[in-house]
């Protein structure tokens, strides 16, 4: 009985954390115009220096892009994604992750 519960608490988590980072893959393919000058709008990157974000799990992306955001990711390419992240709500990160999962690298 203890180990049902334990599955239940823990699957509640799980579905709790994909509603968390759920965005719309069609309205994210409308904001990636920013993205795709570095990360291709097929999730490509146009240059070796830039992640590919085709597959990419969405939840990682929620999370990477609200770091940048909020200022909590540094280092790398933090000086360029910082900026482009400041602009984005929850529901424009969350559609742009959905997006770029969505896509077959």
């Amino acid at each position: 009985m203890k180990s049902l519960i334990a599955v239940a608490l823990l699957g509640s988590a799980f579905l709790a954390m994909g509603a968390q980072a759920a965005g719309d893959p069609a309205a994210g393919e409308g904001k990636v115009a920013v993205c795709a000058a570095c990360h291709g709008t097929d999730g490509q990157a146009t240059a070796p220096i830039y992640p590919n974000l085709a597959g990419q799990n969405a939840e990682y992306l929620v999370s990477s892009l609200k770091a940048y955001r909020s200022g909590e990711r540094g280092g790398g390419m933090s000086a360029m994604m910082t900026p482009q992240a400041k602009a984005l709500s929850d529901e424009d990160i969350a559609d742009i992750a959905a997006y770029y999962a969505s896509l077959t690298p």
